[in-house]
């Protein structure tokens, strides 16, 4: 699963999502891609969730670029704890995802193979998502 190696501070403070992404809002990469439409806390679990989804629809077909990576921890505390004592431990890692980013993007399939698997892939997202195709791409 997705991690970062190091990190500058092990517990940050979780902030609020507000707002529209700055970058990363046009498909660069491949011909379709997968926009977010809410702001959300994607897990590693679940980008590689949708990743293997993406993956099993195209069929070793086509080339997949992930462009979210989960570099915020999320800490929690052991079931059935007091108050206080300190933060929890880190649990898992999140990507913070603002509307209008770009998140996957595939190429080198038709596009009812690429609606398919985007399809399957927002299944597995907690955020509403939508198909984005390349200005000039195969339609």
């Amino acid at each position: 699963m997705l991690a970062p190696t190091r990190v500058k501070y092990r517990k940050p403070h979780l902030t609020p999502l507000r707002g529209y992404a700055k970058g990363a809002t046009k498909v660069d990469f491949g011909e379709y891609g997968l926009q977010a439409c809410e702001n959300g806390w994607i897990s590693a679990r679940q980008i590689e969730a949708v990743r293997v989804a993406i993956s099993r629809k195209m069929k070793k077909g086509g080339k997949i670029w992930i462009r979210i990576f989960p570099d915020r921890p999320v800490t929690q505390k052991p079931l059935e704890t007091r108050m206080g004592k300190g933060k929890g431990n880190v649990e898992f890692w999140t990507a913070a995802v603002k509307r209008g980013r770009v998140m996957f993007e595939i190429s080198g399939v038709t596009s009812d193979v690429a609606e398919d698997a985007f399809r399957t892939a927002s299944f597995k997202l907690p955020i509403k998502v939508k198909l984005l195709t390349r200005e000039g791409a195969g339609e």
